[in-house]
């Protein structure tokens, strides 16, 4: 892959891959960013590699979701701010930073396949072949994952507004 082939598809890819970062992030600005950067040089080094099997945002998404496991591993996340973020009432507010708050919050309690599989699903509206291809997992598990999550996902989510 030229280097000018690999900085056109990554422009096209960089929102998305963003998008999927933050939602994995729970809203974390400042991490899906360092991990959306770390993934870009990752792929970048690697982009000799790539032999155009699969899409090339589905490899660039396996790679940006293997720096998320890695730093997950690394940095096993406390819980503390959540569950005193969870006793606030809901506020309406047109700031950006919180539009999706009750939303990251929800995701934030999912496990973590199960979040992937939804934002990959919802929010980039991936196949679930590419899902399957990003997450290194069956078709059938993708499914279950994404059946499971949105039931997760709807009892956090009424759990919040009630």
């Amino acid at each position: 892959m030229t280097e000018e082939r690999f900085i056109s598809q990554v422009r096209e890819q960089q929102e998305p891959l963003r998008r999927f970062l933050l939602a994995l992030c729970n809203g974390d600005d400042a991490l899906a960013d360092d991990l959306a950067q770390d993934a870009l040089v990752r792929a970048y080094v690697a982009s000799g590699s790539f032999l155009g099997l699969s899409k090339f945002s589905t490899w660039l998404f396996r790679i940006a979701y293997n720096c998320y496991i890695d730093y997950c591993r690394k940095n096993k996340p406390e819980k503390t701010g959540v569950e005193e973020a969870q006793t606030l009432p809901a506020q309406e507010t047109s700031d950006a930073s919180f539009r999706y708050q009750q939303l990251y919050q929800a995701l934030e309690k999912l496990p973590e396949k199960e979040k992937a599989a939804i934002a990959l699903f919802y929010f980039e509206e991936l196949s679930i072949k590419e899902i399957s291809a990003i997450l290194n997992i069956p078709q059938g598990t993708i499914k279950y994952h994404l059946s499971t999550g949105r039931q997760h996902l709807k009892q956090h989510l009424q759990t919040w507004n009630s």
